[in-house]
């Protein structure tokens, strides 16, 4: 028997030739494999079989477990290493089919290089979908990330066939190597689906008969896509015109009954999107609660939260909604799973069948999901990874190298050690620039797609997101010189994406009373020693770095009480004055702690481009990069405090001419090791100054 019985697809239309040709040679050659054709189907009712439907989502063009604005491996994630665990479930299971839930072709430097770099020829399939080869895909669907490079580059990587303004549908290109499927996005040229909705598997599945021996039946699984409409915001400059959108339930209710129509033993759905407990609507982000009960949908794949589904380990689960059975890996009833992101995990969908004669019924009692993870927990608590499939480096080994020689390239200059080390005590020099990018990104979007909130002043906030936690190597730490797209990326560590908030000026005030957490409340009489920053971590120390924005924080209040002389624009901020504030997607969305707004409910945009890309550009766009003019704007100082003792704080060793050449006149070497075994120095600031 080949690897996988259950082989390629006849595929229907909207597959490039040459995948639908190599489909059915294949499909051929599987059957003859499998000793040519049916047992008799009549004969056999009773027999038993299980389908595992094997899910990867939110790739995020991660072939490699590599990161390439560290030029280091990272072997927490990479779909090399979710290979393996493919490999073994196909080991395991007779009957398996492998289905990609979107975000696919978009998320690393090689996927930029690919796309707009050096873009591939029509000849040449995208490096994941090369990896993905070597693992036999039976279908996909599109994420919202597939529409970010626009609809020609869509087109091209499908293999052609897109009918839409501004593509050639006739052209034809490699291809996926599997058919994608989405149900939810027409185009308006010919008010059709953008690509097939559906298709329609034809299998050979072995079973086991009621006398125990292996009997060889038919069957025929659909498979639907669905992405979230939230493209039409995100990606407003490249659809809109173009393509519209229809919720995830209206376009099921009409396509599912079609394919039980044609014949549908099993039905499953592919949904770029995860749960949500808030009434439907039709552009709903992440409709699985209700999808999954739309009749005839026998199991169903989530993704783009990149969450976790069926969770067992955390406490609460990453979903607790009514409807959802995280033990028995089903929503509403219907088997599902959610796999992370960036291969970090595989999901299976054990679906129990049963033949009845002439179709197969699913055992809904006996079928179960679950999540197989690359990296686990040893019986000694130590982290165990999986090993990389050894097949897949070699398929993309040119590329990878290509798009490591890319991210070495300049493209900028600065004149100044663009650094966190000192970011506690007042230094903006690694945080302006990525305040300047946010605002001017977020500025020029309003301009163009939100009139209605053109009026409004556009501010940004991060934070020093590696403030040695770590250790004295834990800090941004930008040689002057030449600024190469790595460089520029350790701007921002984390794969957020930009949002745009709105809010007013007591929210403002209480954002920053939240972030001034950092610091320990400083007792003024004390003669000892006292420790300037607290456990609040560095990355939620958000702060202004304009000369618009101005405040003093007093380290001698409590929490909630720090922020002094706030103003704006050199007057006292207006707290009913209305914002807008560029920030990330997690501050945005998980930030009730700092204020309400920041549960989600004041975006008022969510961009569907990362921070750290933004920055990247924005270097580009101005690539001499000046103290004077992206590392000195102070928006913020302690309040003046004569306090009787040392105030002290930890940071990298020996780097005191990083303090002085900011201009931080008040901070002072007082050990050269602070003793703590990090490789950091103790440094003490005289608050007085």
């Amino acid at each position: 028997m080949p690897e996988r019985t259950l082989g390629l697809l006849i595929s229907p239309s909207r597959v490039s030739r040459r995948v639908a040709t190599l489909g059915v040679v294949a499909l051929a050659a599987s059957l003859a494999a499998c000793g040519g054709g049916n047992d008799n189907t009549s004969t056999n009712a009773g027999a038993t079989a299980t389908l595992a439907v094997l899910e990867t989502t939110d790739l995020h063009f991660n072939v490699r477990s590599y990161d390439y604005f560290k030029l280091a491996e990272d072997k927490s994630y990479g779909f090399e290493r979710t290979a393996t665990l493919v490999r073994a479930a196909r080991k395991e299971f007779a009957n398996t089919l492998l289905v990609d839930n979107g975000d696919t072709i978009q998320g690393t430097a090689l996927a930029d290089y690919e796309a707009t770099i050096s873009p591939i020829p029509c000849t040449q399939q995208l490096s994941m979908y090369k990896a993905m080869g070597a693992l036999g895909f039976d279908a996909g669907t599109l994420g919202n990330h597939e529409f970010n490079y626009g609809l020609p580059f869509l087109n091209q990587v499908l293999g052609g066939g897109l009918d839409v303004d501004g593509v050639d549908a006739t052209k034809k290109c490699a291809g996926a190597g599997y058919p994608a499927v989405l149900a939810n996005v027409y185009s308006s040229k010919t008010k059709k689906p953008l690509v097939q909705p559906y298709t329609l598997l034809e299998r050979t599945l072995v079973a086991k008969g009621t006398d125990g021996k292996e009997v060889k039946l038919p069957i025929k699984v659909g498979v639907i896509g669905f992405t979230t409409p939230g493209i039409m915001n995100w990606d407003k400059r490249y659809l809109e015109g173009k393509v519209y959108t229809e919720g995830a339930v209206e376009a099921a209710n009409k396509y599912v009954p079609e394919l039980r129509a044609k014949g549908a033993d099993v039905v499953v759905a592919l949904l770029h999107g995860g749960l949500d407990s808030a009434a439907y609507t039709a552009t709903m982000e992440n409709p699985g609660l209700y999808l999954s009960k739309v009749p005839g949908i026998d199991a169903m794949v989530m993704g783009h939260q990149h969450s976790v589904f069926p969770d067992t380990a955390a406490k609460p689960p990453a979903f607790s909604m009514a409807g959802v059975d995280n033990k028995a890996g089903t929503i509403n009833g219907v088997p599902a799973v959610m796999a992370s992101s960036w291969g970090k995990a595989l999901g299976v969908v054990q679906l129990a069948l049963q033949w009845d004669g002439s179709k197969w019924v699913i055992n809904k009692a006996a079928s179960k999901s679950e999540l197989r993870n690359i990296q686990s927990k040893n019986a000694a608590g130590a982290t165990v990874t999986v090993d990389a499939d050894p097949a897949i480096a070699p398929l993309i080994e040119t590329q990878h190298q290509a798009a490591i020689k890319y991210v070495k390239t300049p493209v900028g200059q600065t004149d100044f050690r663009m650094s966190t080390l000192f970011a506690d005590v007042g230094d903006p020099g690694a945080i302006q620039i990525v305040n300047q990018a946010q605002q001017a990104y977020v500025a020029a979007y309003i301009k163009a797609s939100l009139p209605q909130y053109a009026a409004l002043p556009v501010l940004s906030v991060s934070a020093p997101f590696k403030s040695g936690f770590q250790g004295g190597a834990d800090y941004t730490d930008v040689a002057v010189g030449p600024l190469a797209i790595n460089n520029a990326a350790d701007l921002y560590l984390y794969p957020n994406t930009v949002y745009a908030v709105k809010v007013n000026g007591a929210d403002i005030k209480n954002w920053l009373e939240a972030a001034a957490k950092r610091f320990n409340q400083i007792d003024p009489a004390k003669t000892t020693e006292q420790q300037l920053i607290s456990t609040f971590p560095g990355y939620n120390f958000d702060m202004f770095t304009t000369a618009d924005v101005q405040y003093e924080i007093d380290v001698t209040q409590p929490v909630g009480s720090r922020i002094k002389n706030l103003t704006y624009l050199g007057k006292p901020i207006d707290v009913a004055q209305e914002f807008v504030i560029a920030t990330n997607n997690y501050r945005a969305t998980s930030g009730k702690s700092f204020i309400d707004k920041l549960d989600g409910s004041g975006t008022i945009w969510a961009s569907p481009d990362a921070n750290r890309d933004v920055v990247i550009d924005y270097i580009r766009k101005n690539p001499a990069v000046t103290r004077a003019a992206n590392g000195a704007a102070k928006s913020w100082r302690f309040a003046k405090a004569t306090v009787a003792g040392p105030v002290v704080f930890s940071s990298g060793a020996n780097a005191l001419s990083v303090a002085q050449a900011a201009g931080l006149a008040n901070v002072s070497l007082l050990a050269a090791d602070d003793g703590s075994g990090k490789g950091t120095s103790k440094y003490g600031v005289d608050l007085s100054k």
